[in-house]
């Protein structure tokens, strides 16, 4: 499995940075946002390092569609029963700061801070 010594999200992978986490299975992570914007706001993050999509290929589909497919579940397990918003940021243009493909999973009651 790939991993960069500097991402941040590796780091939380390898058990350097601490994550309120909710998910772990031996592909897939996810963790409580930091900075929410939603009442409910995690990032479901591959364990292998893979930068942004750009970087993706067809090896990384069932990863990446796997991601997706826990999504719904989560939420539900996080009580998030109305509804959620899913968002992947690509490229510095696309509003990605951390360059480790993750996806933003938001849910809970409206208004949120933002979105």
């Amino acid at each position: 499995m790939s991993s960069d010594p500097d991402c941040i999200f590796c780091k939380i992978v390898a058990g350097k940075i601490p994550a309120k986490k909710v998910y772990e299975d031996a592909e897939l992570l996810a963790f409580h946002d930091i900075h929410p914007w939603a009442p409910v706001h995690i990032l479901l993050i591959p364990k292998q390092h893979v930068a942004t999509l750009y970087d993706a290929g067809p090896e990384h589909e069932a990863l990446f569609g796997r991601m997706l497919g826990l999504a719904p579940r989560l939420m539900r397990e996080l009580g998030v029963l109305d509804g959620f918003r899913t968002v992947v940021n690509t490229g510095r243009n696309g509003g990605q700061e951390v360059f480790h493909v993750h996806m933003h999973v938001m849910g809970g009651p409206r208004p949120w801070a933002k979105g």
